[in-house]
C-alpha cells in the first residue's frame, strides 16, 4: 500500500500525540484508521483481531495489557495494568460501559469525522478521556480485543511508577469525577480488613480472618492471571499487596494537585481547564 512520511507538528491542543497525529489522520484516505504507540507489540493477526472485535454498535475498538517486566518496580507497574486496571476495564466492558485506552485505538473514519476529526479529541487533555466521550456522545460504545496486544514494560523505578499512576489518576479525575471517586473501594485491602473484623466479632484470630481473605482474594487475582496468560511470578502476590497499599495515596493525590509529568514533560491540568473555558466562550 501507498505510504507517505509525514513531519512537523501541528498544535491543535497541548497534548503531544494528538499533534503529531492529526496531520496522519487528515492526510490518511481508508475506511478505517489505527492509532497505535510505538511500543505496542502487534503480532501477525495484528488487524484482524481489532476489526474481529468490532460489533454493530462499537465506535472504538481498544486493547492495552502490560507485558515483559523486569525487576521488582517493572512487577508493580505490571500489576497496576493489568489484573488491576485491565481487569476493571473488561468489567466495564462486559457491562457496556468500556473506556478507551489510548496504546491502540482502531476508528472508522465515518464515525469519527462528524464529530470533528480527530481534532475532536482535542476537547481533553487525554485523548482516550476524550474518544471515550465522543464514542458514548454517538451512541455507541467502546470495546477491548479478546486478547490485548502487550506493551513491553522492562524495568521500571518506584518514582517513574509512581509518576505515571499520578498522571494518570489526576487525568481519570479530570475527566470522569464520577467514575474516580469510588476507586479507593477497588483495593483489596477492604474485604481483607472486613475479614479480620468478622472474625474478631465471632472469637476467631484476626490475623488468621486477614491471612484467609488475602489467600482468597489473591488466589483469584492469580487465577485471572494465569488464565488469561499475563505476566505472573512467585512475586506477584507481594506486588500485588503493595499495589493496592499504594491505591490509598495515589487516590488521595489523584484529588490534590493539577500538575503531572508527562514524558519528562512538566504540565497543568488547570491549565487545560482554562483553554477549554476560552474554547467554550466561558
Amino acid at each position: 500500500m501507498p505510504a507517505r512520511l509525514l513531519i512537523g507538528d501541528e498544535r491543535i491542543s497541548q497534548n503531544p500525540k494528538l499533534n503529531n497525529l492529526c496531520k496522519g489522520w487528515e492526510a490518511a484516505t481508508g475506511d478505517w484508521v489505527i492509532i497505535a504507540d510505538s511500543n505496542v507489540l502487534m503480532p501477525p493477526d495484528y488487524v484482524q483481531r481489532l476489526l474481529g472485535a468490532w460489533l454493530p454498535e462499537t465506535g472504538l475498538v481498544c486493547s492495552t495489557i502490560g507485558c515483559l517486566p523486569s525487576g521488582f518496580w517493572g512487577e508493580l507497574e505490571c500489576a497496576f495494568l493489568n489484573t488491576y486496571q485491565a481487569r476493571w476495564q473488561y468489567f466495564s466492558d462486559s457491562i457496556g460501559l468500556g473506556f478507551a485506552q489510548g496504546k491502540t485505538m482502531l476508528w472508522r473514519r465515518e464515525d469519527l469525522n462528524p464529530a470533528g476529526g480527530l481534532r475532536a479529541l482535542a476537547q481533553e487533555l487525554a485523548e482516550d478521556a476524550a474518544s471515550t466521550k465522543v464514542v458514548r456522545d454517538a451512541g455507541k460504545r467502546v470495546r477491548l480485543v479478546d486478547c490485548p496486544f502487550g506493551q513491553p514494560l522492562g524495568r521500571r523505578s518506584l518514582i517513574e511508577v509512581w509518576k505515571r499512576q499520578l498522571r494518570w489518576a489526576r487525568l481519570r479525575r479530570e475527566s470522569f469525577k464520577a467514575c474516580y471517586a469510588p476507586e479507593i473501594l477497588s483495593s483489596g485491602l477492604w474485604p481483607i480488613l472486613a475479614a479480620a473484623v468478622a472474625a474478631a466479632a465471632v472469637d476467631i484470630s484476626p490475623l488468621g480472618g486477614a491471612v484467609w481473605a488475602g489467600a482468597l482474594w489473591y488466589g483469584s487475582e492469580a487465577l485471572l492471571a494465569c488464565a488469561a496468560r499475563w505476566p505472573l511470578s512467585l512475586h506477584s502476590p507481594l506486588v500485588w499487596l503493595l499495589r493496592d497499599v499504594l491505591l490509598f495515596p495515589l487516590w488521595i493525590a489523584g484529588w490534590f494537585g493539577n500538575d503531572i509529568v508527562w514524558r519528562g514533560n512538566q504540565m497543568d491540568l488547570a491549565d487545560e481547564v482554562l483553554l477549554k473555558a476560552a474554547a467554550d466562550g466561558e
